[in-house]
Formats: structure tokens, C-alpha cells, sequence
């Protein structure tokens, strides 16, 4: 498919719909066609998303017509599946769902690209992985293909303030989250079923137990989630099961270094890390929740359904410092 792919956006003047307009912009195949709003309908994009001040001239509208090759959701959780019953998508149109609302639908396919590439791309409809999710599973799912998650898995990762989206509360206020840090929804996080899920897939009657403590950071964007599980796989032969599992796929690269947020911060990219202390093995994997976390796996998973190269419009660069 070489002609332009025309791009409807539901819901777009939250954070996942601002960073996936700015990577849609710069895709060589992409045409946004409309992008919706309630409260800002018929106002200029960059007023809400100054960062798309003279990269477009769109608006924001109310309704999205027919005249598109791929819907994206980006809409509140609970929203999506509402948009649908109201909204009836013809058959031929592509949908990406950035919500959690389709994640564990038989309907959707899970859009984890490193698991499930080949039925992504005869996907009509696919269900965006969460941000946690994602870094988590990444760091884990060349274990479980070999069988490995065995006892007790333990997870303590932080995100950016931008992975609780726009809505004003108590915790996104910046005198509350600047230089601050805290634990929330400890062992009982909305994304552990998708992990759940996605760890079964690959070792199935999984009876491994994720202990997951999410943290709040005080920074804007990004994740870091540090894994540790005991098992008696030496860390070479580790480095060769994570090369191996992840060879065909661009955007999860392997560190010999311990990585930092930076290193994934703007790109589609996850890093992931390993050590050996005892008898435990270290894990270590860093993405931008935005971006591998939501948008620009988005856009993957775009380029999948409708047969373009999987890293179109993605190839960007880390902004490191």
C-alpha cells in the first residue's frame, strides 16, 4: 500500500491523541483527516497541543465520516466501547483502540507486536496494550516462551505524570508531584490481567505470581519497571534467549549497560537489561510511556494492519539529555 492512509482520531486533545498526532505528522504515508473534541470542536489543534504550533493546520471537529482507512481511539477508559455501540465503523475502516476497554475482547487482537505480529496484521480491530503492560511483558516474555516464570515474580516500576493523562486531580497538581514520589494501586494495578493474559499465551496454566508495585514519579514522561524472579538460567544463556526471541523485532533492544529513562524517552524503543545476583535473575526495562506505551505502538500496529513497514514513522531519536 503506497497511496496515503487517511486517519481518523477520536478523542484527540488528550496526551496519547497530542503525541500521536505529532508522530502521524512526520509519517511519510499518513493524511490525519479529522480529530475530535468535545470541548474544543472547531478550535485550531495547536491551540490545545502548543508543540503542533505550523506542523498543521487541522481542527478540531465533532464527528469523524467514513472517508478513512484507520480509526484511533483515544478516548477516556469506559468511552471507547461507548463510542462504538454509538458510532457504527464500516468494515473496511482499521481500528486501534488506546483505551483498556478491548484489551481482553475476543473481538480485538491484543496489539503486543513482539507477541502477536502475524495476527496484528489480519487484524480488522486491535486492542493498544497499557503502558505498564508493555514494559513489563517486554522484560518477560522470553521466559515464558521457555517455560521459566515459575514462583513468585516481583515488579516495582515508575512513570511520568503524563501516564495519568490530562484530567486534573490532587496528584497531577506540579506542587504535589514535582520532587515527589509515591505508591499507588500496589498489587492490584489495572493492567496486571493483560500481562496475565499475554504470559499464558506463551507458557500456558502460567502459575507464576506478579507481585507489581506501581510508583508515581515526579518527572513528565517515561518508565522504568525493575523485575526480579528466581531461576537457575545462567545470564549468558539469558542474553542468548532475549537476543533470540527479540531478533525480529526493531524496537526492543538489548543493553549491556544499565539504561536510564532517557535512553527511550521520545522513541518507540524499550531497552531491557539483565543481571545475576544468586540465585535471582535482575531485570531491568525502560520505555516512553507515550510513545512504545500508547502512541507510537499505535502507529506500529497501524503499519501492520495495512501492510506498510512495521517502523514507518517511527525511527526517532531519544532525547537523551
Amino acid at each position: 500500500m503506497t497511496k496515503k492512509v487517511r486517519i481518523g482520531i477520536a478523542g484527540a486533545s488528550g496526551y496519547t491523541g497530542g503525541e500521536l498526532m505529532r508522530i502521524l505528522l512526520q509519517h511519510p504515508l499518513a493524511e490525519i483527516r479529522a480529530a475530535t473534541s468535545r470541548r474544543n470542536a472547531g478550535k485550531p489543534v495547536s491551540d490545545v497541543h502548543a508543540d503542533l504550533l505550523g506542523e498543521t493546520d487541522l481542527k478540531f471537529s465533532h464527528e469523524i465520516d467514513d472517508e478513512i482507512d484507520a480509526l484511533f481511539l483515544c478516548l477516556a477508559h469506559g468511552e471507547a466501547e461507548k463510542y462504538l455501540r454509538e458510532h457504527p465503523v464500516g468494515e473496511r475502516i482499521k481500528i486501534i483502540d488506546l483505551s483498556q476497554d478491548h484489551r481482553l475482547s475476543p473481538s480485538f487482537v491484543y496489539g503486543l507486536p513482539e507477541l502477536h505480529r502475524e495476527a496484528i496484521a489480519r487484524a480488522k480491530r486491535v486492542a493498544n496494550p497499557g503502558c505498564f503492560a508493555t514494559c513489563i511483558q517486554l522484560a518477560l516474555l522470553p521466559l515464558a516462551q521457555r517455560g521459566l516464570l515459575r514462583g513468585e515474580i516481583h515488579v516495582s516500576a515508575i512513570t511520568g505524570s503524563t501516564g495519568a493523562g490530562q484530567a486534573l486531580a490532587e496528584t497531577t497538581h506540579f506542587s504535589w508531584r514535582n520532587n515527589n514520589i509515591s505508591v499507588y494501586k500496589a498489587f492490584e494495578h489495572q493492567h496486571l490481567p493483560e500481562i496475565y493474559q499475554s504470559l499464558n499465551h506463551l507458557q500456558p496454566k502460567l502459575e507464576a505470581q506478579i507481585n507489581f508495585i506501581p510508583f508515581r514519579g515526579g518527572f513528565t514522561r517515561g518508565i522504568l519497571s525493575a523485575i526480579y524472579l528466581e531461576t537457575a538460567l545462567p545470564l549468558e544463556e539469558a542474553y542468548q534467549t532475549y537476543a533470540a526471541y527479540y531478533a525480529p523485532h526493531p524496537f526492543v533492544h538489548l543493553s549491556r549497560k544499565n539504561p536510564d529513562v532517557k535512553q527511550a524517552v521520545n522513541t518507540n524503543n524499550c531497552l531491557v537489561y539483565l543481571e545475576r545476583h544468586e540465585e535471582k535473575l535482575f531485570l531491568i526495562s525502560v520505555l516512553d510511556n507515550l510513545v512504545k506505551g500508547a502512541s507510537g505502538q499505535a502507529v506500529q500496529n497501524m503499519n501492520l494492519m495495512l501492510g506498510l513497514e512495521e517502523t514507518l514513522g517511527l525511527k526517532l531519536k531519544a532525547m537523551a539529555y
